[in-house]
């Protein structure tokens, strides 16, 4: 159970999962580089139609729109490689010059100074971290404020301001 291959997003009857899916299910005991993206669904298609029924009327829609859609129509076969291509994406549009590298091998624990989230962003612990900012969300007059959704949220919503709320949050980047 962890955000890998999900997000949340808010749609003008309340949160909406947006789910990748993936070769031989959920339950896999395997290296995270090898999990594979499922086919079998036209899902992204599916996500588009979500993204854009729920932002479209957003403030910076139309600014980011063409990336968003460039990700999800890039087939990507592994799981890995479309987080990392999302990572960078996002890192583009925050401005974002930090440095991700990968493991080569699993590691139980890191030493200090690294940081080590694992545990933290993960959907049973996650909705329950109280939220450190607020912004203007499109249905939030019908919906109330929603914390905790994908960074399209943010982006849509807030433009390149995201990374000032980000900046001055406890999400530093």
């Amino acid at each position: 159970m962890s955000f890998r291959n999900r997000a949340v997003v808010a749609g003008s009857n309340g949160l909406v999962d947006l789910s990748v899916p993936l070769e031989k299910g959920r339950g896999q005991r395997m290296l995270v580089k090898d999990v594979r993206i499922s086919e079998h669904a036209d899902w992204r298609k599916q996500h588009w139609r979500t993204i854009e029924s729920c932002y479209s009327r957003s403030p910076f829609f139309e600014f980011y729109q063409d990336g968003v859609r460039e990700l999800l129509e890039k087939k990507q076969v592994y799981l890995l490689d479309l987080n990392l291509a999302i990572l960078a994406w996002v890192q583009k549009m925050l401005k974002n010059q930090s440095r991700v590298t990968l493991t080569g091998s699993y590691q139980k624990e890191y030493p200090a100074p690294d940081t080590d989230l694992r545990n933290y962003f993960l959907p049973k612990n996650f909705l329950e971290q109280p939220f450190p900012f607020r912004y203007r969300q499109v249905f939030e007059d019908r919906i109330g404020f929603q914390p905790n959704l994908s960074i399209l949220d943010l982006l849509f919503c807030c433009g390149p301001n995201a990374k000032t709320l980000l900046k001055d949050s406890k999400f530093s980047i």
